[in-house]
């Protein structure tokens, strides 16, 4: 659970799961160093998922990336049954981790979110790694939390995204939580930073249209190279703002499209960007010779 993992789009066509295009981006990965995929994370608009889709696509991907290279499927709701049995089926599709987010909408206090992974470490086998996004979820999980879940669940709960966009939260649990639990950066913007204060990897938006570029940035920080990994950072700086130029995934999708991976479709209530956006987006892209 280290390195350059990408948080998939889901292609849609004509309000479908495009499974050509999701080989597409599949074999983009599978050929770019990517290190890991995530499906059915927030960029994958899981929300707009029925379960049967849900399903269908797990079965499709995973045969296709089973013993190529890691998966994780994200797996959490802010229903602590519903999450157990997503879990469960993460467990069944034989998912390197399961990636599960702080409970949404509910507004939990710290010891409901504690409590809330503990019952799922009690209910599943996966490893898992915990998600802190609190501009989606409308609640932080904070640095204490976090480092007492990783002290009494060791094994299990084996890592965080953390996407909170808090340097000195990140920094606290990495200095304090046991030296094998993994910290992930959640925000592009942040992966370099996050990586010299001792985060291992990303789970990341960019990389699904600059994946050999995002490998290799966290890669060279990892092996100490802090000057070409500052190179790549700075060089991708643009495209990982532009990627948040409106809600994600829809810039992402715009830019796949652009570069012939996909339809830009999104589902409702995402809608298409709009005219200043698209033309900012494609003036980025077109500066780092994507299109």
């Amino acid at each position: 659970m280290k390195g350059s993992m990408v948080a998939l789009v889901t292609p849609f066509k004509n309000n479908e799961i495009d499974y050509n295009a999701l080989e597409r981006l599949l074999e983009f990965h599978l050929q770019n160093k990517t290190d890991a995929i995530v499906f059915l994370g927030t960029t994958a608009e899981t929300a707009t998922l029925a379960n049967d889709e849900k399903e269908s696509l797990l079965r499709f991907a995973t045969q296709r990336v089973k013993g190529k290279m890691p998966f994780i499927i994200g797996t959490g709701t802010n229903n602590v049954k519903q999450t157990i049995i997503n879990t469960s089926r993460a467990e069944h599709y034989e998912a390197d981790a399961a990636l599960i987010v702080t409970p949404y909408y509910n507004k939990p206090t710290q010891e409901g979110i504690y409590l809330y992974y503990k019952e799922i470490v009690s209910k599943t086998n996966i490893p898992i790694i915990m998600y802190n996004v609190p501009g989606r979820t409308g609640c932080n999980q904070s640095a204490d939390t976090t480092i007492r879940l990783a002290n009494d669940f060791p094994g299990r709960i084996i890592a965080i995204k953390e996407a909170s966009g808090d340097l000195v939260q990140a920094g606290k649990i990495i200095k304090h939580a046991p030296k094998d639990f993994i910290v992930l950066s959640g925000e592009d913007a942040l992966n370099l930073p996050l990586m010299c204060i001792g985060a291992k990897g990303c789970i990341s938006v960019t990389a699904n249209i600059v994946p050999l570029q995002m490998s290799n940035m966290i890669h060279a920080a990892l092996e100490g190279n802090y000057e070409e990994a500052k190179r790549i950072h700075l060089e991708l700086i643009e495209v990982n703002q532009n990627m948040f130029i409106e809600t994600n995934p829809i810039p992402v999708k715009n830019a796949l499209a652009m570069m012939g991976y996909i339809d830009k479709e999104v589902r409702l209530p995402l809608c298409d960007l709009k005219a200043e956006s698209l033309i900012t987006l494609e003036k980025c892209l077109k500066s780092l010779k994507l299109i």
